[in-house]
């Protein structure tokens, strides 16, 4: 199964108004998975833009977390600080808006706009990684110590992990030389194509600048394993030339010899660009202990060489001492979650009374977080989302049942004496002026469940983990600690130079379908039409190179031609870069070629969740025929059918289920008590009443099955072209 990107758990919004709250997310959940699409749909007013929001830490002032937890990267991106939201919100998850200019500042030119936030990024990324580098070393030289060689190892992993330290500044300095004249090289062969052409048509602009530039580019990719020997001392040459004939030109001589230079150049520098990369890793070591010159041989037989010299002299046995750490490690974990385990039982008693005790609560509360601290394995790289949000999520609830204790009674008087003047002036025939804000009452019964289902999906989990512990490779856990604190290293060198950020701009626009990427580079966002200007929100959301792209109704302000070709974009972009997205939108048309998920949004709830087939093909909520029948059918004269009513007002939710009242096929229970989700298959999900097995048969509405049957036939005959 794929890797879970995001998890969204019971999650609860409301927000604050002079009428009273509004309940605008209701008990939702969902996961996105590694380079999945999921695509939420529903009316405005649904809850689509809320969650998405909630996720990206935005939401209004005014909003209220009831309840619930949005689980990434092992944090609970309810609970976290801003100073840690700020390290993911448009570096990991980056979010696309309805209205482009919304995301754009109109008096500053694109181009700074799309650099300015990867350069800030790039120096947070190598503080980052260079504080999990160092972190991580220093687990994995403790666990070394007191695990290999009966715990009397402390001297050797010291040794060990220092000399892994001391070989990796190697590692760095050379990667971080070789990064610059990459980067050197890449940014002139860019440049030089505009040039040349524009020489060949005579039409260059600010051309000693731009030749100057260039030969200054050239001559900084001048480095061993980019552009050494002969080609090197070439292109000092021609960067000289090209230089030195610029008087001549700007006198109206022959731009001949000119551009044969710079074609040169450029020949010269793409044919660097291509070639293989040393294994700057192992020749890091060999250069750090080795007392012997680097072999003279080609680049490929060269990284075989060292790669081999580092596993016999080093990397082999500092895998194997990993593994041993690796395994003691998790040995402990298993033996602390088991304690772990008991203390969630024995504590359990505590939140199971009707009413509950502050300190006890508290208390008890403090002690669980110390024995579930204590069972996380340190050295796993991949978080274990339950146990490291267990602490914040108990806290969470606990603040919100003792905050509502005394909230509570402070509405019920509130409502209590404006009811009573409202009645009295009523009672004297007056129309009062101001009405009634009905109690903001906390459940507190909710709470009291949501506690102990906090601590059972813990002890859930914990027995899986542990009743898997026999299943573990800790050989491919320990090459999988290397390559991690290798990435950190690489982290750390990776810096991001204003001509670097201005060279992966121009490039990203180009991806996102933006001609004339220099000339436009310097335009303001009232240069663009709409479309483009979606285009170049896109390229800003891409530049931190995120995990997850949200997508809010991108495509509602655009006309049908341009909503095509931007859906296309986010397509291809997605494929690209395994991106995992979630897509909101109010049309379920929109999401037919792109979505493999889709969760149907009504009245702050999911009440439908299946894949893009089984929406499309076997929706079972009549919410979703609704729809699926207001989609417009070039292959039909029917008209239209309009879902009736308005959806219903969220300060006063309806008992049962929301939809009841403008659904024609609503049984008596659906006014009266909320469906569950009763499941259709493994990944087909409908929280409808008229899927209970005593529920009375309501065959597919003529003209959805029609419709159906129509998408299953074209969908047929495009498989078969």
């Amino acid at each position: 199964m794929a890797q879970k990107k995001l998890q969204v758990k019971d999650l609860r919004i409301s927000f604050r108004t002079s009428n009273g709250n509004v309940k605008a997310v209701r008990g939702i959940n969902f996961d996105l998975h590694k380079g999945e699409t999921l695509a939420i749909v529903g009316e405005s007013g649904s809850g689509k833009s809320v969650t998405s929001k909630a996720v990206l830490g935005i939401l209004a002032g005014n909003s209220i977390i009831e309840g619930g937890e949005i689980i990434y990267d092992g944090k609970d991106l309810l609970k976290i600080s801003e100073e840690d939201f700020h390290k993911i919100r448009g570096d990991k998850i980056a979010m696309i808006f309805q209205d482009p200019m919304s995301s754009l500042n109109p008096i500053i030119k694109i181009g700074r706009q799309l650099t300015e936030a990867m350069i800030l990024k790039g120096k947070a990324r190598q503080r980052e990684s260079r504080a999990n580098f160092n972190r991580t070393l220093k687990l994995l030289e403790e666990t070394m110590a007191v695990s290999v060689n009966g715990g009397n190892y402390a001297e050797v992993a010291a040794e060990k992990c220092k000399n892994f330290d001391k070989f990796e500044y190697k590692h760095l300095e050379l990667e971080g030389a070789y990064h610059t004249a990459i980067e050197n090289a890449k940014d002139a062969s860019f440049d030089l194509d505009s040039l040349i052409f524009e020489l060949e048509k005579n039409a260059a602009k600010d051309l000693v600048y731009r030749v100057k530039k260039v030969a200054k580019q050239a001559k900084g990719s001048v480095q061993t394993y980019v552009v050494a020997g002969e080609r090197a001392d070439r292109i000092n040459v021609l960067a000289d030339a090209v230089v030195a004939v610029l008087p001549e030109v700007k006198k109206g001589a022959s731009t001949e010899q000119l551009i044969e230079d710079l074609c040169e150049i450029r020949d010269i520098l793409n044919e660097a660009i291509g070639f293989t990369a040393p294994n700057f890793f192992a020749m890091g070591y060999y250069l750090t202990f080795s007392t012997e010159p680097l072999p003279e041989m080609t680049v490929e037989k060269l990284n075989e060489s060292l790669r081999s010299y580092l596993d016999e002299s080093f990397m082999l046995g500092f895998i194997k001492d990993t593994e041993t750490a690796l395994a003691y490690s998790a040995a402990n974990s298993y033996k602390e979650k088991r304690e772990a385990v008991e203390f969630l039982r024995k504590a359990r008693p505590v939140f199971e009374k009707d009413s509950y005790d502050k300190a006890e609560c508290y208390q008890t509360m403090r002690s669980l977080v110390k024995e579930i601290n204590e069972s996380i394995d340190p050295l796993e790289l991949v978080k274990d989302s339950i146990a490291y949000t267990f602490g914040s999520g108990l806290k969470g609830e606990l603040d919100t049942y003792f905050k509502g204790t005394k909230k509570n009674i402070v509405e019920e008087k509130r409502f209590a004496k404006q009811q009573a003047k409202y009645d009295a002036l009523t009672a004297r025939g007056k129309e009062p002026d101001e009405k009634v804000i009905p109690a903001a009452i906390v459940d507190l019964d909710q709470v009291r469940r949501n506690i102990l289902r906090q601590i059972d999906r813990l002890i859930e989990h914990y027995e899986a983990r542990i009743a898997n512990a026999e299943n573990r490779n800790y050989g491919e856990e320990a090459i999988a600690m290397i390559d991690y604190l290798k990435s950190m290293a690489s982290g750390v060198v990776h810096k991001v130079t204003h001509s670097m950020a201005k060279n992966k701009a121009l490039k990203l626009m180009e991806e996102v379908g933006i001609s004339d990427a220099r000339i436009r580079f310097n335009q303001y966002p009232f240069e663009f039409s709409g479309g483009m200007r979606q285009r170049i929100v896109i390229a800003i959301a891409l530049a931190a190179d995120p995990d997850i792209l949200i997508c809010d109704e991108p495509t509602t302000a655009l006309d049908v031609t341009i909503q095509a070709q931007i859906l296309e974009l986010i397509n291809k972009i997605k494929a690209e870069k395994n991106l995992s997205v979630i897509f909101i939108t109010h049309d379920l048309g929109v999401v037919a070629n792109m979505a493999d998920r889709i969760a149907v949004m009504y009245a702050g709830k999911i009440v439908e969740l299946g894949t893009a087939e089984e929406i499309f093909y076997d929706p079972k909520h009549p919410y979703t025929w609704a729809l699926l029948s207001s989609m417009p059918d070039l292959d039909t004269n029917e008209k239209l059918d309009a879902i009736p009513g308005t959806p219903p007002n969220m300060i006063f939710p309806p008992k049962g289920d929301a939809f009841a009242a403008r659904n024609k096929y609503a049984l008596k229970i659906d006014f009266e008590e909320q469906p569950p989700m009763f499941e259709v298959s493994e990944t087909h999900t409908a929280a409808t009443w008229l899927l209970h097995p005593d529920a009375p048969k309501v065959e597919l509405p003529k003209t959805i099955s029609d419709r159906i049957a129509r998408m299953k036939q074209k969908a047929g005959g495009a498989e078969n072209e």
